[in-house]
C-alpha cells in the first residue's frame, strides 16, 4: 500500500494494523477521550494513545439499559462497544469532565466494564493562569498514575520525546492544511479527515513518515475542480467520513475546519524547552482553540472560525451538532448572532453519531449548496 492508504487503513477501522501489531508485541493500548487529554503523557509511558471512537456502531440496545436516551449517540455506542467486548484490545481508559455525557459514560464504563486500568481528570473550564496552575496538578496526578499502574518511571526525557513526536505530527498536519488553501487543491476534505483519524491510533513516529511521504506526493499531484463551493465544518465531535463525503458528493468541497478531530487537535504546539514540561503541556492544551465547554473562550472561538474562514476562501459554513449535545447547542445560537456580520451563509444541522437520515441530510445540503454555489 501507498503512504495514503495505510494511513487510510489505520484510522478506518476499530483496531487497525498499527494496533493489532502494537499489542501483537505486547504493549498496551490507553484509550482517551477528548482531545484535551495529551497524547504525550500516555506515549511517554510507553502507552499507544488511542482516541475512543466505536467505529461502525449502528445500534446500542445494551448502553441504552444503562444511559438515557437524551444522552448522545456518541456516548451511548462508547459504552455499547464497551459493554460487548469490542473495546478489549484498550488496556484501559483516561476520561475527563468534557461534558455531562461523558462524564456519565466514565463513570458506567468504570462500575460495569473489566479493566486493568481507569483515570479521570478535571481539566478547567478556563484557560486562565490558574486553570494553568490547576491542570499542571491534575497532568502531575495522571503521571503519577499511570507510573503506579505499568511499574515504571516516565522520565523527563521521555517526555520531551513524545512532545518532539506530537510536534513533528502538528507540523506535518499545518503543511497538510497548506495544501488546501489553493484554489483548487490537490486533496479533498474526506482524505484530510481520513489521515486526521489515523493519527490517534497509531504510533506517531510511524505516522509522521507515512504522512511526511503522503505529502511529498501530494503536492505535485492534479488540482481537483468541479466543486460548487467550498465548505468548512465546524461544531461538535465528528469523526464520520460518511458526514464529509455527503457534503463532497453533493458538490461541496471541505477545505477546512474547526474541529477536535481536525485543525483544534494540531493548531497549537507545545514548547520544548525548559524543566517543567508538564507546564508545557497544560499551557498548550488549555491555550489550544477551544471547544464549547471552555466558557470564557467564546470570542476567541469565533475569531479563529472567522479567521480560519477568510484564510480558506470558504463560500459556506456546516455547523454540525450532535444530537442532545447541551454545550454545542447553546453555541449554535451565539454562532447565529455572528455569523450575519461575516456575511457567510451557515447550515445548521442535528445528527446521529451513526449516520441515520442521510437522505434528509442530503436534501439539506444539496439545497443550501444550489443557494451559494458556483462551478469552479
Amino acid at each position: 500500500m501507498n503512504a495514503l492508504d495505510q494511513l487510510i487503513e489505520a484510522g478506518s477501522s476499530l483496531a487497525g494494523s498499527p494496533v493489532t501489531q502494537w499489542k501483537a508485541e505486547g504493549r498496551k493500548v490507553l484509550g482517551f477521550f477528548c482531545a484535551y487529554i495529551p497524547e504525550e503523557l500516555i506515549a511517554a509511558a510507553g502507552a499507544l494513545p488511542y482516541r475512543v471512537r466505536p467505529v461502525g456502531c449502528t445500534q446500542a440496545p445494551l448502553a441504552d439499559s444503562m444511559m438515557s436516551s437524551y444522552n448522545c449517540t456518541f456516548a451511548r455506542s462508547s459504552l455499547e462497544y464497551a459493554l460487548t467486548g469490542k473495546f478489549d484490545f484498550m488496556d484501559g481508559v483516561v476520561s475527563m469532565n468534557s461534558c455531562d455525557h461523558i462524564r456519565r459514560l466514565y463513570d458506567i464504563w468504570k462500575d460495569k466494564v473489566p479493566a486493568q486500568y481507569m483515570h479521570f481528570m478535571s481539566v478547567p473550564h478556563k484557560a486562565s493562569p490558574d486553570g494553568i496552575v490547576w491542570y499542571r496538578n491534575e497532568l502531575e496526578k495522571f503521571k503519577l498514575s499511570l507510573e503506579e499502574w505499568l511499574q515504571a518511571p516516565v522520565e523527563d526525557a521521555q517526555i520531551r520525546k513524545a512532545i518532539q513526536a506530537q510536534n513533528e505530527t502538528r507540523g506535518l498536519l499545518r503543511r497538510l492544511y497548506d495544501l488546501r488553501k489553493a484554489p483548487n487543491p490537490p486533496v479533498t476534505g474526506t482524505q484530510v479527515q481520513q489521515i486526521l483519524l489515523s493519527a490517534s491510533a497509531m504510533p506517531k513516529e510511524e505516522y509522521n513518515t507515512l504522512l511526511s511521504a503522503f505529502l511529498d506526493e501530494a503536492a505535485g499531484g492534479p488540482p481537483l475542480s468541479g466543486h460548487k463551493a467550498r465548505l468548512m465544518i465546524i461544531g461538535s465531535m465528528c469523526d464520520s467520513v460518511e458526514f464529509t463525503q455527503l457534503l463532497e458528493k453533493a458538490g461541496g468541497l471541505v477545505v477546512t475546519d474547526a474541529l477536535c478531530f481536525g485543525s483544534r487537535y494540531f493548531w497549537e504546539p507545545v514548547k520544548e524547552e525548559g524543566d517543567d514540561l508538564l507546564t508545557n503541556l497544560a499551557d498548550s492544551y488549555l491555550k489550544r482553540p477551544a471547544c464549547a465547554r471552555m466558557s470564557d473562550e467564546l470570542p476567541k472561538r469565533m475569531a479563529f472560525v472567522e479567521g480560519l474562514a477568510r484564510e480558506y476562501g470558504v463560500d459556506g459554513i456546516i455547523y454540525e451538532k450532535m444530537r442532545y449535545c447541551d454545550l454545542w447547542a447553546g453555541e449554535g445560537l451565539q454562532l447565529s448572532k455572528l455569523t450575519p456580520e461575516w456575511g457567510i451563509p451557515v447550515l445548521s444541522l442535528d445528527r446521529e453519531y451513526w449516520m441515520s437520515g442521510a437522505a434528509g441530510l442530503r436534501l439539506r445540503i444539496e439545497a443550501f449548496l444550489e443557494n451559494i454555489g458556483k462551478e469552479a
